[in-house]
């Protein structure tokens, strides 16, 4: 299935994309897509409704597919050639951080640059939707805890990431920093997580080209390692890391400026399109 949320801010309704590429409501189904409804079970269910049943719409927005998350979580550096590109040796053990969830957005909707920003960068990735909780999971386990994927663009600051002190989060939370979306598509989808193509565009110039199957630390290796410090619960994202092309890489470094225009996506994943707009 491909899981949606639509409709204005604060006020999003469930539903998912049938196979025609036609949303259809799930309101009377399901509360929301989050929490609870991202189990096992809840998907089962789901998946047993015939779409055709389903009322079709056709919003003006599509919402983060996920509504409350918990935890936004990331993995940095976890593609070799991006570490070296940003002067930074590939890690021996996933680097974690967090992202505020306030940073989350709809796929399309426009992404402030921070006042005082001027190295506000892109980051397309895929991130993993956790659907049941996990602690202390084995690699062989760990994507039976796993609901779905989806696309992130996980959207920088890198001076304020690099040289403001302290971590990396302050770099990584401004609002609409954590446009996901368009859809949660579930695992059952997706025949292979690990090779999946990833692309980025900037004003139409490709930027980013890349395939999960070069992550260092692959999906179950994440989530497994990540529910040994932390419990991992329902609706959490795990954003796990960027293929090179990002504009701290370039050289000279290149970043965003008001009126660009970013567009993304992820093999069976969906695309995303972004504004870039002064906060």
């Amino acid at each position: 299935m491909k899981l949606l949320r639509y409709g204005a801010r604060g006020a999003e309704k469930p539903g998912l994309m049938d196979a025609e590429g036609r949303i259809r409501d799930l309101s009377a189904y399901v509360p929301d897509i989050g929490g609870d409804a991202l189990a096992p079970n809840a998907l089962a269910r789901l998946a047993t409704l015939d779409p055709d049943d389903l009322p079709p719409v056709r919003p003006e927005r599509l919402g983060p597919p996920v509504a409350g998350v918990g935890k936004f979580l990331c993995v940095g550096l976890n593609y070799a050639d991006h570490a070296r590109e940003t002067g930074k040796e590939p890690p021996a053990e996933p680097v974690l951080f967090a992202k505020a969830v306030s940073a989350i957005c709809g796929p399309n909707d426009d992404v402030q640059i921070p006042r005082g920003s001027d190295r506000t960068d892109w980051e397309v990735e895929l991130g993993i939707v956790i659907g049941s909780r996990a602690k202390y999971v084995d690699e062989a386990q760990a994507l039976h805890h796993v609901a779905g994927y989806l696309l992130v663009n996980d959207v920088s600051e890198r001076r304020f990431q690099s040289e403001r002190g302290g971590q990396w989060t302050k770099g990584k939370s401004h609002d609409t920093f954590g446009p996901i979306g368009p859809w949660l598509v579930t695992k059952d989808e997706i025949a292979d997580v690990q090779a999946l193509d990833l692309w980025l565009d900037v004003d139409g110039q490709r930027r980013q080209t890349g395939n999960t199957r070069t992550m260092i630390f692959g999906v179950a290796h994440l989530v497994s390692y990540i529910s040994q410090f932390m419990t991992l619960l329902p609706g959490d994202i795990i954003a796990t890391g960027t293929p090179p092309g990002v504009g701290l890489g370039m050289k000279p470094p290149t970043f965003l400026r008001e009126g660009q225009v970013v567009t993304l996506g992820a093999a069976g994943l969906g695309e995303q399109r972004q504004r870039m707009v002064q906060a």
